[in-house]
């Protein structure tokens, strides 16, 4: 054996890899361990999403090789969706390429637009894939600065100061995880056009828009940002399907073209049962999302109580599935998480693990049942004592 690869040396195994192996060993020895930290729907997708999956898989040719893009109505299914629910249109069989999980699109968008060297804006705090897939392509990130003081928006005074000269894409992404920060229209549009004054390409990753936000929000409704902008989508939290692995990114033809070169090389298509399961999770009526939010409004209330009672402050202008909690003056987020997690059985997530300026701040996942936060809670009457 000659070694491993130069960048295994420039990555960590995830984080909620290693420390879900701790956590299962704590409920392996008996320890009530309450999973907080995790943003993995705890819900069922609705029946006919089933039906469909279970339909399909019963047809004796539902089980070869499927198309690299996915099959013409899956892609049709995420165009109309793309209609009902952001006003946009998108042509499903030329501008939208399926993926098995917005987190494989991550990789196969930087394996299409980057090369080694070149350099990526990454939000701090953001979404740790963004920054482990360029550290494994060689690619340099550049950290662009979200603070509480400014909403977790991004500092276009401080963007305009970096050297851009090798910057080639931008990771972007609201509502903002773990942040909850609302997707903010002329912001958005000062994105498209930073990105188009010094061309970038502009990725939004757009799983939670229609979780607890009244007003969902694509960034193609900014005109003309099909030119230097790609957006992901998913099914995993809108539709309760983490498992099953269905996203989409979404751009013009050219950026379309060449992710599906990537993506051709890297699997064989999608199972036709689950691409079945897709559509008709994407064919959902208002319904099942007022009654899902409906759920994770009930379970905020009771994390907000449960955060109160830990002394940590928040803000409740919030979209997505998380509750992003403040720490007292000082206190170390890892040294918190263990405590709540050993001495509560409680397990919430450092904020660190999503850059620097997570550093005192925890996040609360809502995929939880009430049962489950209101037994938290009873455990924390005595905490402060």
């Amino acid at each position: 054996m000659k070694g491993f690869s130069n960048r295994i040396a420039s990555i960590e195994e995830y984080y909620f890899s290693t420390k879900l192996k701790e956590v299962k060993a704590l409920q392996s020895a008996g320890k009530p361990v309450i999973n907080m930290g995790i943003g993995s729907p705890d819900l069922p997708p609705h029946p006919s999403v089933i039906e469909a999956l279970n339909q399909t898989a019963s047809f004796q040719d539902s089980h070869g090789y499927q198309n690299y893009q996915g099959i013409p109505a899956l892609r049709t299914a995420f165009a109309d969706f793309y209609q009902k629910q952001y006003g946009v249109n998108i042509n499903g069989l030329e501008e939208i390429l399926p993926l098995m999980g917005s987190k494989e699109g991550i990789l196969h968008i930087s394996m299409a637009f980057l090369n080694e060297g070149d350099q990526v804006l990454v939000p701090d705090p953001g979404y740790p894939t963004y920054t482990s897939v360029s550290n494994m392509l060689g690619v340099n990130p550049v950290y662009y600065n979200l603070k509480e003081e400014n909403q977790w928006l991004p500092d276009f005074g401080e963007l305009e100061r970096l050297d851009l000269s090798k910057v080639k894409l931008m990771w972007v992404n609201y509502p903002h995880m773990p942040t909850g920060t609302r997707a903010v229209s002329e912001v958005m549009e000062k994105l498209v056009k930073f990105a188009k004054d010094h061309d970038i390409v502009l990725v939004n990753d757009n799983p939670y828009s229609l979780i607890l936000e009244e007003k969902p929000f694509s960034i193609f409704q900014i005109p003309e940002a099909k030119e230097v902008v790609l957006e992901l989508n998913s099914l995993s939290k809108i539709s309760n399907m983490a498992g099953w692995r269905v996203g989409a990114v979404l751009g013009n033809r050219d950026f379309i073209q060449a992710i599906t070169k990537v993506k051709s090389n890297v699997d064989s298509g999608m199972f036709l049962g689950i691409q079945k399961g897709a559509i008709a999770a994407l064919g959902l009526d208002k319904d099942w999302y007022r009654d899902l939010n409906q759920i994770y409004l009930r379970r905020r209330l009771l994390i907000w109580e449960l955060a109160d009672q830990l002394g940590l402050k928040y803000t409740r202008n919030t979209a997505g599935m998380f509750v992003w909690a403040k720490l007292p003056e000082g206190q170390d987020c890892h040294r918190f998480v263990d405590d709540l997690l050993y001495h509560k059985h409680l397990f919430v997530t450092p904020g660190d693990i999503f850059g620097q300026n997570g550093e005192g701040w925890i996040r609360f996942s809502l995929c939880v049942p009430e049962a489950k936060i209101k037994e938290a809670i009873i455990r924390l009457t005595d905490y402060s004592t």
